[in-house]
């Protein structure tokens, strides 16, 4: 049995092919990120859509009323009642997109190599899905927090270096 959930990646558009390691990239993000947040997600499914800003921003603006592009968004699955499904179907997490515009422009923008900007949204959209937020400045801290420790794991520098931790 796995420890890591079983994370399909898909691709929506064509932008995206431009770089052939993308999928391996959000594999290994995933797993890293299950294994450091200790998150109890053994048999559990997740969807990764690679997507690009124009899909973003519909999903942004269906979901979340903000019609514009983003990096990531996190639709965490609403978990059945014990009773409404059957018991040995897997427990689906959620999906998480990504957009390859907004992502290539902000990597470039702040002068990091694509995979280590890709690794950190696809970590933080997954975290989003096991519960974790940053709607206030001490939930923030605890997500970040743990962004860079999974990311340290992936020898991937703090992505939050210009900002001041709270101790």
């Amino acid at each position: 049995m796995s420890v890591f959930p079983a994370t399909e990646v898909l691709v929506t558009a064509d932008c995206w092919r431009t770089e052939p390691g993308a999928e391996a990239v959000i594999h290994r993000a995933i797993e890293a990120a299950a294994e450091v947040a200790d998150a109890d997600v053994a048999e559990a499914e997740l969807a990764v859509m690679l997507t690009d800003d124009a899909g973003i921003r519909t999903l942004n603006s269906n979901w979340r009323g903000i019609d514009k592009p983003t990096n990531v968004l996190s639709f965490p699955a609403l978990q059945p009642s014990a009773s409404s499904g059957p018991a040995d179907a897997p427990r689906m997490l959620g999906d998480i997109a990504i957009a390859y515009e907004t992502t290539r422009r902000e990597a470039d923008d702040e002068q990091k190599p694509f995979d280590h900007h890709l690794s950190h949204l696809a970590v933080h959209g997954f975290l989003h899905l096991i519960g974790y937020d940053h709607e206030n400045d001490e939930d923030a801290e605890d997500m970040e927090s743990l962004e860079r420790e999974i990311l340290g794991q992936l020898g991937i520098p703090d992505p939050y270096p210009d900002r001041e931790r709270m101790d």
